[in-house]
């Protein structure tokens, strides 16, 4: 079984839908909506899995006191990290996870993981979002 193969499996035990799948990419689009998950993009970059999912758009940027919150909300969660995207106009959800040993209750940590920082910073990630 790839890795590939075996990733897809863990997903679809967590009760995740395959929005859509690229088996060349090595690349899931992921969401159960009951959990916050929407669009996570699920990424095999050997040896490495990634996780990412858009939380909001920021097009003028980010102000210091949103960057403040986001590194004090990160300090919170379990597994990965709220971040900026490449172009800083995104804030997304991004947590990695070695491949070699990975099994399915990793992958559900971090599902886990965003799914109580959304809960938890919901008004924080609205004002965000507003700004």
């Amino acid at each position: 079984m790839t890795h590939f193969e075996k990733v897809k499996d863990y997903i679809m035990n967590l009760g995740c839908n395959i929005v859509s799948e690229n088996a060349a990419e090595d690349i899931l689009i992921i969401e159960n909506r009951d959990e916050g998950i929407v669009n996570m993009i699920v990424d095999i970059e050997e040896p490495i899995l990634i996780l990412e999912q858009l939380i909001c758009e920021v097009p003028n940027g980010l102000p210091e006191a949103s960057m403040r919150t986001l590194l004090q909300m990160n300090r919170n969660l379990i597994h990965g990290a709220f971040a900026l995207d490449e172009s800083a106009q995104r804030v997304i959800f991004r947590d990695t996870l070695q491949i070699e040993n990975l099994d399915a209750n990793e992958i559900e940590g971090s599902i886990n993981s965003l799914s109580l920082a959304l809960v938890e910073n919901s008004n924080k990630l609205l004002s965000i979002a507003k700004n």
